[in-house]
């Protein structure tokens, strides 16, 4: 059942394969009177479950779906105050206000009356197009965007037809504005004043938009919903929850992958103070861990670091990195599944050649907020505390691993700090692992709920990376840049193999997320081979799944047969797109004209970079200034130009680029890497893991193109181009392109 997958970042060729496959999930209809619940503290609940408002018999079902009734939506509160349920999580990217700005603007609210909540494991809270909670591939605005439209409409009819009712009027004559509803001679009302009569309305079925012309909030640039708390430190997330009498643990994991405990002396940590129990725990690929719940953190943690464990490595592969590059080296070389099969008899005889390997590490994730899961079972029910992607699907892992049926575990998700895929994993791999010790907690007689955390270093060295990846390019072009064959290798883990996406992921024996970003936008007769060797290391998507290495490969190359062809790498992508590609061409174009590319002077030793790549079905391409100093490369300026379609609050837009942008040049970075030895994860922390600095962060500025076109993503697209772009500077000063992340200049 398609309610079961839970793609985290999901890549471009996945969401294609949903849509055409008609992901949409049946759903259970609300009942048409359960717009309005009166909560015991006097406010309207527009939110009831859809279980619990069948349950109270509320008149006959509406052939709406549960995503499309406002009931679990929108909550008007008497003295006017709208809050709106957001059906994804809130970890950056905005959507704790775009959406409901999406939804106030058809509703007619007062802007500083709206407020947001996250929602849960409730139908109604699916992803409208794919029938499941998520939040990944940058499809919350693409896929809710009519969604929360009409769902502001609908509430909006049903707050006039109260008003017309009360006033004894026909609704047509009556209107709305910041909240109120207007009538005749001057007559007003509320929000807050209808919500009880409303709840008695039936919820339309069919509701008429706003012309575009009309929008008030959608397109203004709107300061975030969530800032205040988040810069005041005031804002909780899924690591803050306390819960009554709540315990937390920490798990030792194996130091290698899938290992188990050869043996296991705990008198030590049993004897910290707080310490409550040490019990072994399976974790995730079937290996064991060592759970040690304490009263707190810090007593937990103590009492891990006072374990003595032995470990059984025998039996599991232990990956090397050194070695494992040689073996990708060895495969680039050998015939494989081919999922571009141009005619390469041209490669030969081509006048200009260029013979390329592009090595890129695995990544970690590395949230700033670790990951953590809260479990709380009684009653026979679970209520599950945690920043997820994809509540429905962690909800259905913890029923399966607590013994509990789906409808008995209750999902809330809470404000995560940040994740890029890493809490929207297939396995629900933390989430199980939380369960599996809150299991182990019961039996030990422990009833407590149990809060498990990871620290930092088991964040890094937790497994789940972007994938480790070796391409190879063999390109014959002719003096004018015309590409006459382009023999392409890529070696790389397949993130879906082996998951419940192979089936319809996997085709040929490739995996569309590592060949997304490829060739395209570019007319090149292109032979693209690719193997997916299995190896002991747990990998997942990362921000911008396979653009994150696809498109500096293409992006460099491009720029590189340019410079070997005297041309400007603008005017020669420019000339690649033809006319066939115009928002490559618009958003190239506003970069390069925002940036003053050509126009301007640059600082010696400076040089400009350009990259221009589609992700999520959103382009973004930047114009860049960087320059080389002690053997490292600065970045000093990048210039974006966006086309997202409709940009509903440009200031997120803003917000998310240059945040992926920031990711993005995380790649570049000396120390970037994640690297194993002998089965073992080398790094630990931000001291041997490097993220970008304050210092480092460039002088940006984000420009969209205007479009009144349906929004595309935003989440994902603003990272891939940045890498390319910034190489690409680098090989014009150096004079040698850049074919390994993070940069080596050496």
């Amino acid at each position: 059942m398609l309610t079961s997958l839970h793609p985290a970042a999901l890549p471009r060729a996945l969401q294609h394969i949903l849509d055409r496959d008609g992901a949409q999930a049946a759903g259970m209809p609300l009942p048409r009177r359960s717009f309005l619940k009166i909560t015991g503290a006097g406010s309207l609940a527009l939110g009831i479950f859809p279980a619990l408002a069948q349950s109270a018999g509320q008149g006959e079902a509406t052939g709406l779906k549960p995503t499309e009734q406002p009931a679990s939506f929108v909550e008007i509160a008497p003295d006017g105050t709208v809050t709106v349920a957001i059906n994804r999580l809130e970890f950056g990217q905005g959507v704790h206000t775009a959406l409901p700005m999406v939804l106030a603007e058809e509703l007619d609210a007062d802007w500083s009356r709206v407020r947001a909540r996250l929602g849960g494991n409730d139908a109604a809270y699916a992803d409208p197009r794919f029938g499941i909670q998520m939040t990944g591939g940058s499809t919350a605005l693409k896929h809710s965007f009519t969604q929360y439209r009409e769902l502001g409409a609908r509430a909006r009819a049903m707050l006039v037809a109260a008003a017309a009712a009360q006033w004894k009027v026909d609704a047509s004559t009556l209107r709305t504005r910041d909240g109120f509803v207007l009538g005749p001679q001057g007559r007003r009302l509320g929000y807050g004043e209808l919500a009880q009569a409303a709840m008695a309305q039936p919820v339309p079925a069919s509701v008429r938009l706003k012309d575009a012309r009309d929008f008030r909030l959608i397109g203004k640039p709107t300061g975030r919903i969530d800032a205040r708390a988040k810069s005041s430190g005031q804002q909780s997330f899924g690591i803050d929850t306390h819960l009554p009498g709540q315990l937390t643990a920490v798990i030792a994991h194996p130091p290698v992958f899938k290992a188990r405990l050869a043996s296991l002396d705990d008198a030590d940590a049993r004897a910290v103070p707080g310490v409550k129990a040490v019990l072994r725990v399976p974790v995730d690929g079937g290996g064991e861990g060592v759970a040690v719940i304490a009263t707190g953190y810090w007593p937990a943690r103590k009492g891990r670091e006072a374990l003595k464990a032995q470990w059984n490595t025998d039996a599991v592969e232990k990956v090397d990195s050194e070695r494992q590059l040689a073996q990708y080296r060895e495969l680039a070389a050998q015939p494989g599944a081919r999922h571009f099969d141009a005619d390469m008899s041209a490669l030969d005889k081509a006048p200009r050649r260029i013979e390329a390997e592009f090595s890129f590490p695995y990544l970690a994730h590395a949230p700033m907020e670790p990951l953590n899961c809260t479990v709380q079972v009684a009653d026979g029910a679970a209520d599950l505390y945690l920043g997820t992607q994809f509540a429905g699907v962690d909800g259905l892992a913890a029923a399966r691993v607590l013994g509990l049926k789906p409808d008995q575990v209750r999902v809330h998700v809470q404000m995560a700090g940040g994740g890029f895929g890493r809490r929207g994993v297939g396995t629900s791999d933390y989430v199980v692992e939380a369960c599996q010790v809150a299991l182990a907690a019961r039996r030990a007689g422990l009833s407590a709920p149990v809060r498990m955390v990871w620290s930092r270093e088991d964040d890094i060295r937790g497994g789940y990376y972007r994938p480790m990846h070796l391409h190879r390019a063999h390109v014959g072009f002719d003096e004018r840049g015309r590409v006459l064959a382009w023999d392409h290798a890529i070696v790389g883990q397949s993130i879906t193999a082996g998951t419940m996406f192979e089936g319809g992921m996997v085709k040929n024996g490739i995996d569309a997320t590592a060949v997304e970003g490829m060739r395209d936008p570019y007319p090149i007769p292109m032979r693209l081979t690719v193997h997916h060797p299995r190896l002991n290391v747990p990998v997942l998507w990362w921000r911008s799944v396979g653009s994150t290495h696809t498109a500096f490969v293409m992006e460099t190359l491009v720029d590189e047969i340019a410079r070997s062809s005297r041309q400007d790498p603008v005017a020669y992508r420019m000339q690649m797109f033809g006319d066939k590609h115009p928002r490559h061409r618009a958003a190239l174009q506003l970069a390069v004209d925002k940036s003053g590319y050509g126009k301007r002077q640059l600082r010696a030793g400076r040089a400009w970079g350009v990259a221009v790549h589609e992700s999520f079905d959103t382009v973004v391409a930047y114009v860049v200034e960087a320059s080389v100093k002690d053997g490292r490369a600065v970045l000093h300026k990048a210039t974006a130009g966006v086309h997202c379609n409709l940009a509903v609050n440009p200031r997120t837009i803003e917000a998310q680029v240059q945040g992926a942008a920031l990711m993005g040049l995380s790649m570049c970075l000396p120390g970037a890497a994640i690297t194993l030895k002998d089965g073992v994860v080398e790094q630990s922390n931000f001291g041997d893991f490097a993220v970008p600095r304050i210092t480092d962060m460039p002088e940006i500025a984000v420009h969209v193109v205007p479009s009144a076109e349906p929004p595309t993503g935003m989440g994902e697209p603003g990272l891939p181009p940045l890498a390319p772009a910034f190489a690409n500077a680098v090989a014009r000063i150096t004079g040698k392109p850049v074919r390994k992340l993070p940069f080596d200049l050496a």
